[in-house]
């Protein structure tokens, strides 16, 4: 029988954390489902960690490296469910995660993307708790009247706490595998989603992000990650303000990247393209900043963990 859902979990080298991810999978409230596993070439023991695991409705299957992008589209090529649910192989779902997803499929079956809410975990002294504009703080769900609005402070979709119909995933095509090492693939296809159909989210919290995971991008790989261009949304931009103001959020955090490390070239290739209105004064500020002081910034914030909302100028 078909599964309602289809959880694709990329793994490469997570061997610390990816027993506690799954763990978390099969103590689901919800349980029509299958697991995919795409091992992307791990050398450490996330493979023999995910064998440990007996429950039928668990495959892995492993490939050589090819990164995140590539691994997911893997994965949905192999599902079978309803719906595709994402999950990093380092964080971690409360047990009505799928239950959540479940009930806003069954409320809005016209929504193209399904999203729930979700904190940053540091440690069990610091978790953050995202907060999103038109979005009610008290228990709520339904369809984001604004997606690109409701998502400056925070996105409102973020990868572990997603779930997309399959059939919405054969209109507007997979993870962009020409974005490498985690530099925009996903949110530019919740962009490409939320152009075409309604999203629904319901603001109960069911995931955990972990921020102090390992193998997280540093500033170091900049260099070797292939950033989403944002230049194929240029003329839906022109006709909304909103999802200008996001891409422009987006391009700015680029920009800052590159420039702390010296690519003045991608610099500008980002910074022209944003509209100055759309900047506040301190972001304003770091431009005009030499790159030796935008390194620094990013170490201090890097070695203190200190949080900035989303999207950071660094993650």
């Amino acid at each position: 029988m078909q599964p309602y859902f289809s959880i694709i979990i990329p793994l490469y080298n997570k061997a610390n954390s990816i027993e506690k991810t799954l763990k978390s999978v099969f103590s689901q409230s919800f349980t029509d489902y299958e697991v995919i596993v795409i091992n992307d070439g791990s050398t450490d023991k996330s493979e023999e960690t995910v064998n440990t695991f007996t429950d039928n409705r668990l495959r892995l299957i492993s490939t050589e490296n090819k990164g995140v992008s590539q691994a997911r589209n893997l994965g949905i090529s192999q599902s079978k469910g309803k719906l595709i649910a994402f999950l990093d192989a380092d964080d971690y779902w409360f047990s009505q995660h799928l239950e959540s997803f479940f009930q806003l499929h069954q409320s809005y079956p016209e929504a193209g993307l399904l999203a729930t809410n979700y904190q940053f975990y540091y440690s069990e002294k610091k978790i953050i708790q995202p907060f999103f504009d038109t979005i009610p703080t008290e228990k709520w769900s339904g369809i984001i009247p604004d997606f690109f609005h409701s998502s400056m402070k925070f996105r409102i979709a973020w990868t572990s706490a997603v779930a997309v119909p399959k059939n919405v995933l054969d209109e507007v095509g997979n993870f962009d595998e020409t974005i490498t090492l985690g530099a925009g693939e996903d949110t530019d296809l919740w962009i490409r989603i939320a152009l075409k159909y309604p999203v629904a989210f319901d603001n109960e919290v069911s995931v955990y992000y972990q921020i102090a995971a390992e193998n997280r991008i540093s500033l170091s790989k900049t260099k070797r990650r292939r950033f989403s261009k944002l230049d194929k949304f240029a003329i839906e931009e022109k006709e909304n303000p909103s999802l200008k103001k996001f891409l422009d959020l987006y391009r700015t955090e680029y920009a800052l990247k590159h420039r702390t490390i010296g690519d003045l070239s991608t610099y500008c290739f980002y910074k022209k393209n944003i509209s100055s209105n759309n900047l506040n004064w301190k972001i304003k500020l770091l431009f005009i900043l030499p790159p030796f002081v935008l390194r620094l910034l990013y170490f201090v914030k890097s070695r203190y963990n200190l949080f900035v909302a989303q999207p950071p100028v660094y993650h």
